[in-house]
């Protein structure tokens, strides 16, 4: 006769006893372990769709090396004329003033076109002036924070 609380298991015809308990515990690891093949089932599925895009996408870019460049060529052409190169001189225009407060920037274009602003500040007032540039130079006589401005743009 059993002990009590214990099932006569037959396995393999052992004749083995188990608590009652440990076929709960079975079941409970089966369904764990189908729960975790579902979610990796899933995961698996989720990765392939990420994938299949990922591929899609790269077989709608050009493939050749030759269409490529014409496309960098054609953005360079069309960045050439963007002002890129810029540079900013802070300086004091007057003696008496401190802080830096008077300023000339250089606007260009990698043609060196553009233009060169100035603020001068005073204690009562300020003055702003505007100079065309072309090739690195400009026809308009220039201070010499604004051929530094020009210097420091084309660095």
């Amino acid at each position: 006769m059993p002990a009590a609380g214990l099932a006569r298991l037959r396995c393999g015809g052992t004749g083995l006893s188990y608590p009652r308990g440990v076929e709960w515990l079975g079941l409970a690891g089966l369904v764990i372990a189908v729960l975790a093949l579902a979610v990796a089932v899933s995961a698996l599925r989720r990765t392939t769709a990420v994938t299949h895009r990922r591929r899609q996408a790269a077989q709608d870019l050009p493939t050749d090396v030759h269409g490529l460049r014409q496309e960098v060529s054609a953005l360079r052409l069309e960045a050439a004329d963007a002002l890129r190169h810029l540079a900013v001189v802070r300086y004091d225009a007057f003696g008496d003033m401190g802080g830096h407060l008077s300023w000339s920037i250089a606007l260009l274009d990698d043609h060196g076109d553009g233009v060169v602003i100035t603020s001068i500040h005073g204690r009562s007032d300020a003055r702003t002036y505007a100079k065309p540039v072309a090739a690195w130079s400009s026809d308009q006589q220039l201070s010499p924070e604004e051929e530094d401005a020009i210097v420091h743009a084309r660095a």
